[in-house]
């Protein structure tokens, strides 16, 4: 009797975990949509940095192509985390073949502008907004929060390049290969997004 009780009590708290368990068909598709653009979104602007750093170096502009250097690998660490969150989801991604146009740096520049703030004022936003409290809204955030970041130091450098002033802008940056977050000048001893140590930050110097 007690062995039957037993079996019978395992076959219904087993049952009763599959209940509670959290399948991937069960994600919001609007998360797993968000997130899967995000990924395209910082697939894209990663080679973009990293083709419009060549033509900074081309045109002579190394602390432009510098900033356009650590940018493009934060974007490729932001690409990397949201392609994590929607593998956690049990969501898979297709391979991206980056479009964009590579014109001059300060047009280059202006491109980086709009781009960056479409991200912190639209995309980002309303992305977080719409993600549940999980690992998705953390690499969200992570990207909204350094791109904030981004959008300045665009505009910082576009303002030195039109006044002539190119050579006043940082020889350092520091990038947190956690979140992405970009430090102009030497790393902190933590991440002030993450939380990540100096040790784990890539530094890009001329």
């Amino acid at each position: 009797m007690f062995r039957k009780s037993f079996v019978m009590f395992m076959a219904l708290a087993f049952a009763a975990s599959l209940a509670f368990t959290v399948k991937p068909e069960k994600v919001s598709t609007l998360t797993v949509s968000n997130l899967k653009a995000a990924f395209e979104g910082e697939s894209t602007a990663s080679a973009k940095y990293a083709a419009y750093a060549k033509k900074a170096k081309e045109e002579g502009y190394p602390r432009i192509a510098l900033l356009f250097e650590a940018a493009s690998q934060s974007e490729a660490i932001h690409a990397n985390n949201h392609k994590s969150a929607l593998s956690e989801m049990g969501q898979s991604v297709e391979k991206i073949a980056p479009k964009f146009e590579v014109k001059s740096t300060k047009e280059n520049l202006q491109d980086a502008i709009k781009g960056e703030t479409y991200e912190v004022t639209t995309m980002y936003p309303e992305f977080i907004k719409a993600s549940a409290d999980g690992i998705e809204k953390i690499s969200l955030n992570y990207a909204y929060l350094t791109e904030k970041k981004h959008k300045e130091m665009y505009r910082n450098a576009l303002e030195q390049l039109e006044a002539g002033k190119e050579g006043s802008l940082s020889g350092t940056y520091a990038v947190c290969t956690t979140c992405g977050n970009t430090y102009d000048g030497p790393a902190p001893n933590r991440c002030g997004i993450s939380m990540t140590p100096k040790d784990r930050f890539k530094i890009f110097k001329l």
